[in-house]
């Protein structure tokens, strides 16, 4: 079970300590027993569905509209150069 936790901190990008690793790891390998238990549910006749009621979205007409001016846009930006949002790294 420690594998799967360090996996799960892992790919949360998350640290704990010791203490919360001990607490959470039996926890983490409960909601993994579930799991193993709906994987043994038989659902052969039951309907793919993405939503338990019927939902309609509600969507406005796609007209061209008057965009926010640049000034207003750059206003609130914490950090900017040459006219644009400086923003950090997603890459590693």
């Amino acid at each position: 079970m420690q594998v799967d936790l360090q996996h799960v901190m892992k790919l949360a990008r998350v640290e704990l300590s010791a203490e919360e690793q001990a607490l959470l790891g039996p926890q983490l390998g409960q909601i993994l027993g579930y799991i193993d238990q709906l994987r043994k549910v038989d659902v052969s006749g039951v309907e793919p569905t993405a939503h338990a009621v019927p939902l309609v979205n509600v969507m406005r007409a796609d007209e061209v509209q008057p965009s926010l001016p640049h000034a207003e846009a750059m206003r609130n930006a914490p950090a900017q150069r040459a006219g644009l949002f400086v923003v950090p790294p997603v890459l590693e």
